[in-house]
């Protein structure tokens, strides 16, 4: 009952540990994208915890690293594992996350950053996160919250013995938990514009499971100067998407507005993902991506600019997302 209670909780509250009493087929993770005033040190930082079918249990922390195209998994036993029960503040062994601030002690990146001026995306009972009345499907294959689309970092961080000071730069927070990440996803994010310090992408296309067939849902969020325009399956917009060589197309679009994206691959590195709880898939991420965004209010164009240092995940068989009409 205990637990019932927590994960009760935490679904009012997306950023906070779901896998109370969780034994097997189980992951979360959360998600931390940072880079530097200069643009020069850009990296992802991924706590989590792991649960297969036999109920072998551990926790981690991935690191992507922009500059060096690679990527690190550090693996923790699950009883170094202590996540809150009332807010989202997790202790991973001298490891610490939390909404305003992350601490690592790892044995190339030490330090530690707070966050300032967050903006969490909007909540209210009939819709806890981004997901609307999705939240309340007891058996998603994956779930999806954003902490903040975009907030300020102060502190330093030790990479590989030369520090880095990471004041006036910012930082990104979301999280995913489930049982494995969609077999057919696309997934983008950026918070640095040259024509808007105040604006941020996040959006999210994927193949849902649904009893016994599926459909493409997707989540689209974009914020500028304090106003989010949002876009996705549960609301009844409409999306259109499509390939190039080196480009993913998509148009996100309802009856007032129209957000266009081109978003442009360059080279990333291996992360692990879920499959069933365990950290076995494998997908490519860069953070040096380049996403191009135009948004139109009934046909008139009120925001165009190019986000750099963006966030993009390509992965499985995309055709099953793609579409030359509105879906």
């Amino acid at each position: 009952m205990r637990h019932l209670a927590y994960r009760w909780r935490a679904l009012w509250n997306p950023d906070m540990f779901h896998g109370w009493g969780r034994k097997k087929k189980y992951f979360e993770g959360w998600y931390y994208k940072i880079v530097d005033a200069s643009g020069e040190h850009k990296l992802a930082v991924i706590p989590g915890v792991s649960m297969d079918e036999e109920g072998n249990r551990h926790a981690f922390i991935q690191v992507l690293d922009a500059n060096k195209k690679a990527s690190k998994y550090h693996t923790f036993e699950y009883q170094d594992f202590f996540p809150s029960q009332t807010e989202f503040n997790v202790r991973l062994a001298d490891n610490k996350f939390s909404t305003n601030q992350l601490t690592l002690n790892l044995p190339n990146l030490k330090g530690n950053l707070a966050f300032q001026n967050q903006v969490p995306w909007p909540s209210s009972w009939g819709a806890p996160g981004i997901m609307g009345w999705y939240s309340f499907v007891p058996f998603m294959e994956c779930y999806h919250g954003v902490t903040s689309m975009q907030h300020r970092l102060e502190g330093s961080l030790e990479i590989d013995g030369q520090e880095i000071d990471f004041t006036g730069g910012k930082g990104y927070m979301e999280k995913d938990w489930g049982t494995s990440f969609p077999s057919a996803y696309i997934w983008m994010q950026t918070n640095h514009f040259n024509t808007s310090e105040n604006a941020s992408l996040f959006a999210s296309v994927a193949k849902i499971p649904w009893l016994g067939s599926h459909f493409v849902g997707y989540i689209a969020g974009f914020w500028i100067d304090g106003t989010l325009y949002s876009f996705s399956t549960y609301a009844g917009d409409k999306i259109k998407a499509q390939l190039g060589e080196n480009t993913v197309f998509i148009g996100f679009k309802n009856s007032r507005y129209h957000l266009k994206i081109a978003a442009h691959r360059n080279e990333g590195a291996t992360l692990s993902a879920p499959i069933k709880g365990k950290m076995t898939g494998k997908v490519n991420e860069s953070l040096d991506a380049s996403i191009d965004v135009e948004l139109y209010e009934r046909g008139k164009r009120i925001f165009s600019g190019s986000g750099s240092h963006a966030g993009l995940e390509v992965s499985g068989i995309i055709r099953d997302l793609l579409s030359d009409d509105w879906l």
